[in-house]
């Protein structure tokens, strides 16, 4: 590919971390960058990350964190080596944002916040030149090559730049921009995409009406899930059809595949992770005192009103036996029949798979066009992995464009005035 006179011109399609971190690559080299956007404003599923707190990425070790990536980790090694969590780091606090190690491990702007990170990105990016096309929905190419856009006003917009950036996100909440209508356009093409599949989501259970209607929406702290062999400690909430939470979603890849493979999933829920099966049997043991069951497992078991409903949910005449009901409250059998929609899910799973792609995470079959973000065919556990991985892609596309125009990064550092690392 051939440099024009002039700087190159690129198109960047998505305005999420993976477009916006490529986009300020690539006016650092000096390029001209569009950004397309189908939403009034860029960064919105950024913002909604945010509103429980940013978790930007994770600070344990790093070969265990690049584990959590699993079969994608080989093509993505690479990638998160180019940019590793302390480099993400560095670069939030050169936008001024101070970022901290949470007790999980878990690493987070000082903010808490996504607002005043992109308040300060944004105000960089328009300092580098980069131009937004907002409200510009993306419609594939013409015949003679050209990306289409609808504009805000229906009109139809056609941009031919040098090179192409898709970083259109997944599948989940669409009303956020990410609503999967790439697909088509790339399978029109020849490519093949893996399905859209919900990731880190919750899942559908038969409850009873009690459950449903006492206890929707009532936490279930201090827990630990078990299936397969693997065990998460963590927190979960019951929903009026089923279940979802941090712990769950840590085993929502295992779980979604055995439903798609079996029709059902039987999840083991532990009610006290910090008792021992033998501690509850010597307190289950003791006298009731004329106690009803619930109060007799509330004082001696330490089981609240909900984590009480489950155990009848698995077992309506619960066992009389200190041992035979310590095993139930280890290990409350939950069959899982579904799991919970697309479009509610944090994330997806699927994709443009990295066999269609060369090194720079360019189409082999479309010279000039890279893919960066939840677009690609990987998957990760929430915890700071998804955010890590989407900015890691979009800065590998970047320079993957700069590569491909024969335009030298010279070692480009997304912060120039820090080169501070985190251990």
């Amino acid at each position: 590919m051939s440099l024009k006179p002039s700087s190159p011109e690129v198109a960047i399609v998505g305005g999420g971390p993976a477009g916006l971190i490529a986009a300020e690559v690539l006016g650092r080299a000096g390029l001209k960058v569009t950004v397309y956007d189908r939403m009034p404003s860029v960064g919105r599923k950024l913002l909604m990350a945010g509103r429980g707190g940013l978790n930007l990425t994770h600070s344990e070790e790093f070969e265990r964190f690049l584990a959590r990536y699993a079969e994608a980790q080989p093509r993505l090694r690479p990638l998160i080596e180019a940019f590793r969590p302390e480099d993400l780091r560095a670069w939030c606090e050169g936008l001024g944002q101070e970022t901290f190690v949470g007790s999980s491990g878990r690493v987070f702007p000082k903010a808490f916040k996504a607002s005043p990170l992109l308040r300060a990105w944004l105000a960089r990016l328009e300092n580098l030149g980069i131009r937004f096309a907002l409200r510009h929905r993306w419609h594939g190419w013409d015949e003679d090559g050209h990306l289409v856009f609808t504009g805000p006003a229906g009109q139809p917009v056609r941009s031919k730049p040098d090179a192409t950036i898709l970083a259109l996100g997944g599948a989940s909440w669409p009303r956020l921009g990410s609503d999967g209508t790439w697909v088509e356009f790339l399978s029109g093409r020849g490519i093949a995409v893996s399905p859209l599949r919900p990731a880190n989501m919750g899942f559908t259970l038969p409850w009873s009406e009690v459950m449903r209607s006492r206890f929707e929406g009532e936490p279930l702290k201090r827990i630990a899930l078990t299936f397969e062999g693997r065990t998460v400690k963590g927190e979960a909430i019951v929903t009026a059809d089923g279940i979802e939470g941090g712990a769950v979603y840590a085993l929502s890849a295992v779980l979604r595949d055995a439903i798609e493979r079996s029709g059902r999933a039987i999840l083991h829920l532990d009610l006290r992770p910090d008792l021992s099966e033998d501690a509850l049997v010597k307190r289950l043991g003791a006298p009731r005192k004329g106690q009803s069951a619930s109060t007799f497992l509330r004082k001696s078991a330490g089981l609240s009103p909900v984590g009480i409903a489950l155990l009848r949910e698995a077992s309506p005449s619960l066992p009389s036996e200190p041992d035979a009901l310590a095993r139930l409250i280890k290990a409350v059998p939950l069959t899982l029949t579904g799991t919970k929609s697309l479009d509610r899910a944090i994330s997806s799973a699927g994709g443009v798979p990295f066999a269609e792609l060369d090194d720079h995470l360019m189409l082999k079959r479309m010279p000039g066009v890279f893919v960066a973000g939840e677009m690609l065919d990987w998957e990760a556990p929430t915890g700071g992995y998804l955010l890590q991985a989407t900015f890691a892609t979009g800065l590998a596309a970047a320079r993957g464009v700069l590569a491909v125009l024969q335009i030298p990064d010279d070692a480009l550092t997304l912060n120039p005035s820090s080169a501070t690392r985190h251990s």
